[in-house]
């Protein structure tokens, strides 16, 4: 049989211990059914008062996906099974009737995405969305309200369209020299 990746319920913000304890505890035991053990997160840049800060943020609160072989009913083998009742923090994995669902291919292909998104390319944090309507901190249009018009996260840059001289005019500014009204 093959590799299959199941998503196991655990304790909230225990995500990493479980993780970590559960490949150690596989690696003593010998464990040969079980794969990689993940808990995927993107890494959000923020920027308040000019300061920039990354912190790291789980994409699945609460959840941490395993790659392991099934026995041939779709079971978890029983000594990968007893290793991880025993691990603390661990919940039950996502199934019906103690039998444990695999994910569907599009899930696993999309969760491996994410989580590996290089590390040095964080995602800039802008927390307005279009139509919002927003202030102008600084800068030369410091004072102007306007309307969000679109976003681009990669560069932290917020199209917002003010009216100047009674024209409608769309003016790109760095998320952090806005505010909203």
């Amino acid at each position: 049989m093959a590799m299959h990746w199941y998503v196991l319920r655990v304790a909230s913000n225990k995500e990493e211990q479980v993780r970590d304890a559960l490949a150690r505890k596989m690696e003593v035991e010998g464990v040969k059914s079980v794969g990689r053990i993940i808990v995927p997160v993107e890494q959000i840049k923020r920027i308040r008062s000019g300061k920039q800060r990354v912190t790291k943020r789980k994409l699945y609160p609460g959840y941490v996906f395993m790659e392991l072989e099934p026995k041939e009913d779709g079971r978890i083998p029983d000594d990968a099974w007893f290793i991880i009742k025993e691990t603390m923090g661990v919940g039950d994995f996502i199934g019906t009737e103690g039998v444990p669902t695999a994910m569907r291919d599009t899930d696993v292909a999309k969760m491996l995405k994410e989580a590996e998104r290089p590390g040095d390319v964080p995602n800039i944090k802008v927390e307005f969305t279009k139509g919002d309507v927003v202030k102008i901190r600084e800068g030369a249009f410091e004072n102007f309200e306007g309307t969000v018009d679109s976003i681009d996260t990669e560069r932290g840059i917020v199209q917002v369209i003010v009216t100047i001289f009674g024209r409608s005019t769309p003016l790109d500014i760095e998320y952090w020299q806005i505010e909203r009204v």
